[in-house]
């Protein structure tokens, strides 16, 4: 297994997995760390052999959000400061709905702030029965800006407006039901419950995979007409793939 100070990265089977790796902090996302989940997840999208993407925690919790200790260097900073750090922020949430595998949560533990935004930001969550997502920006007189137009596509209006305003956490059971999370698997067989649902994915075509998910943000706000449209055009680009291909000749000869 590569480390790359804060973050681990490792490919098994077709899926790279990428861990944050401040435990002691419980992954509170400091400038550093942030940047080396760009490197990594750069590196995963150079990855031919990569097909999914899996974002995990060390430790016990996924990640507490951003380190206030280290942003902005506190009542120091100005504008240009802030608005610095928040485009770093930005520019790791567009990396993980911009890159070409799908992006896979693995949440135990807490996943606060950031860490809730990172969430937001990956096609597909997984949540161990334990664990917590929110929103506690308010708390603090803050706002979870960028974070929010994620959480506009995972749950409806007036759920989030709740999420973001009350700053309190909620389960992984309410999270499912809100839309937050995807799946959520008992404590103590989270790890092979994750670990079964990626390698499922990445048994899949890994041109099908990408292209589904290009298309699905694509044509994210499109109207009808333009959203099929832009469907047609990736219907035929699909069937001229060679994993298409492939996968007719397979069904023909069924």
């Amino acid at each position: 297994m590569a480390s790359v100070d804060l973050v681990q990265y490792e490919l098994q089977e077709a899926a790279a997995r990428i861990t944050l790796n401040r435990p002691e902090k419980r992954n509170a996302l400091s400038p550093a760390l942030i940047t080396a989940l760009q490197v990594a997840l750069a590196r995963a999208a150079d990855d031919a052999e990569a097909r999914v993407v899996v974002l995990a925690g060390a430790g016990k919790d996924f990640c507490a959000g951003m380190d206030l200790a280290t942003l902005d260097r506190g009542n120091e900073a100005g504008p240009i400061d802030h608005l610095n750090t928040a485009r770093h922020l930005a520019e790791l949430l567009l990396a993980i709905r911009k890159h070409r595998c799908p992006v896979i949560a693995a949440v135990h533990g807490r996943a606060l702030g950031g860490g809730a935004g990172i969430t937001a930001a990956c096609d597909l969550a997984l949540a161990s029965e334990s664990a917590q997502l929110g929103y506690p920006e308010v708390n603090i007189g803050f706002v979870p800006a960028m974070v929010a137009a994620f959480v506009r596509r995972n749950v409806t209006e007036k759920r989030m407006f709740e999420l973001l305003i009350s700053g309190a956490p909620v389960n992984a059971a309410e999270a499912l039901a809100a839309g937050l999370v995807n799946r959520v698997f008992p404590d103590a067989e989270f790890a092979v419950s994750v670990s079964a649902y990626v390698q499922n994915l990445a048994t899949k075509s890994a041109t099908s995979l990408s292209m589904t998910k290009r298309l699905l943000y694509h044509t994210d706000s499109m109207p009808l007409e333009k959203a099929i449209e832009a469907g047609v055009y990736m219907n035929a680009l699909s069937r001229s793939t060679d994993d298409a291909k492939r996968g007719f000749a397979g069904f023909v000869k069924k």
